[in-house]
């Protein structure tokens, strides 16, 4: 079955410029250790008033999205699917790496667009923390990098269809498994494993002043011992094997709910 021309869920120019800003202003907020410049022994203090902003800007995104853009069918989809991310999630919970979430994530993305895949990466997190209990300052982090995670699968090329399409999916899967996961350590590198000092070479953690290079390389150990190696390859190797097993099926019934909404909303024009 060919993927539609085009999403279910088109972006205007204004959604587009929000998106852009808030995914600018989230990495900004993800990347800032590898980007600040101290002098040798100054404190340093994590940006959680950028933390506090995270929220509002997520917020601000879903809104602007949301305006116009869903009708009722959609919106419904939306709640649905975000409902059975959080169920898969709470199920797997993460042990070995195993997180269901994610495979309904690309798909959805695929299927309705960037658009939907960044609202259904923040709704389904945030679901999921209500659940399971989880809401705590990581939320934010998580719930816009998933947010990333589904947009960039409604960014995959629309013209790919039958076992190219699935190829590419799966690829992006992993892509995506490993992504989250290194920018995750990113946000919390710093604040679970303190700052290091001048001298202390064989430390993991962040060193304010040394080289963008020195940084990167502490960070890269440090996520590959404690994510990359286990969580994060487990959360691949999940993705993967979702995709293949229910991925057709999975992607011909959203196919049908997004032929009718646009059906739909034409109609209703």
């Amino acid at each position: 079955m060919n993927p539609p021309s085009a999403s279910a869920v088109p972006l205007s120019g204004r959604s587009v410029a929000v998106l852009t800003a808030a995914s600018v202003a989230g990495l900004m907020m993800l990347v800032w250790p590898l980007l600040l410049r101290v002098p040798d022994g100054a404190r340093v203090d994590p940006p959680f008033l950028f933390l506090a902003l995270l929220p509002v800007v997520i917020v601000v995104v879903l809104a602007e999205v949301s305006e116009g853009g869903m009708d009722a069918r959609v919106l419904a989809i939306l709640g649905v699917l975000s409902a059975v991310n959080a169920l898969m999630r709470a199920l797997g919970a993460g042990t070995a790496g195993i997180e269901l979430v994610f495979f309904l994530l690309i798909l959805g993305g695929r299927v309705f667009g960037p658009g939907f895949g960044f609202v259904l990466g923040c709704t389904s997190l945030f679901a999921s923390a209500l659940l399971t209990a989880g809401v705590g300052p990581w939320l934010p982090y998580q719930m816009l990098c998933s947010a990333w995670v589904g947009m960039g699968a409604g960014l995959l090329p629309r013209r790919l269809t039958g076992r190219a399409e699935l190829a590419a999916l799966i690829g992006y899967g992993v892509f995506a498994a490993y992504a989250f996961g290194i920018l995750m350590n990113l946000s919390g590198w710093p604040l679970l494993t303190g700052f290091a000092v001048s001298g202390d070479p064989g430390a993991l953690s962040f060193m304010p002043g040394a080289p963008l290079l020195e940084n990167l390389h502490r960070f890269a150990i440090y996520t590959l011992l404690t994510s990359t190696a286990g969580w994060d390859t487990g959360r691949a190797i999940t993705n993967s094997i979702a995709l293949v097993v229910l991925g057709p099926a999975v992607l011909a019934t959203l196919r049908r709910f997004s032929r009718r909404a646009r059906v739909t909303r034409v109609r209703a024009g």
